[in-house]
């Protein structure tokens, strides 16, 4: 069966978004390919005409997820308020509970360190993006991020609800 270019389009955009979202929940080595074209309501055969690899697959999807983060962050950049605001909702323990929906850099930072050139390169390239963001200078920001990155992948190894939670406002107070 043959698709137009705009469906196409659309399944790609949809593999995308439930590998980033798969992936961010359950980490790359714990999702298949197949999984992630099931979620996105097609057959595993038509990965291939997408993708050539898992690893450009996971390239595509932290690029996604980074992207949407920036975007979280753009639609916070205007008064204090919202800032606060856009803190309060990252270092939170409904943001700690839903990593499918959360911040890429927290949920698959660690594993993509150990991920072939081309995850490694997108997630860079996309940080690199983020840090451009930061209105207070490149070093301030740096700072806010890995702060707020690490509070929220101990917030989530932490098995103690209430230490995670601490850890969670203490980082808001820092930030």
């Amino acid at each position: 069966m043959r698709y137009s270019v705009e469906q196409t389009q659309q399944h790609h955009r949809r593999i995308i978004q439930e590998a980033s979202r798969l992936f961010r929940e359950r980490g790359f080595e714990h999702v298949t390919v197949s999984e992630v074209m099931k979620a996105a309501g097609l057959t595993h055969g038509a990965f291939y005409a997408h993708f050539q690899s898992k690893d450009e697959l996971q390239a595509a999807a932290v690029e996604y997820g980074l992207q949407q983060s920036l975007g979280r962050i753009q639609q916070s950049l205007g008064s204090q308020k919202e800032r606060k605001a856009y803190l309060d909702r990252y270092l939170s323990p409904a943001h700690r509970d839903t990593p499918g929906d959360g911040c890429t850099m927290a949920a698959l930072g660690e594993e993509i360190a150990r991920c072939p050139e081309v995850v490694r390169q997108a997630f860079t390239r996309e940080v690199k993006e983020l840090l451009k963001l930061g209105s207070e200078g490149r070093g301030e920001t740096i700072r806010r991020t890995a702060l707020m990155v690490g509070a929220m992948v101990l917030a989530r190894a932490i098995d103690d609800e209430t230490f995670s939670g601490e850890i969670l406002r203490e980082a808001r107070k820092g930030v």
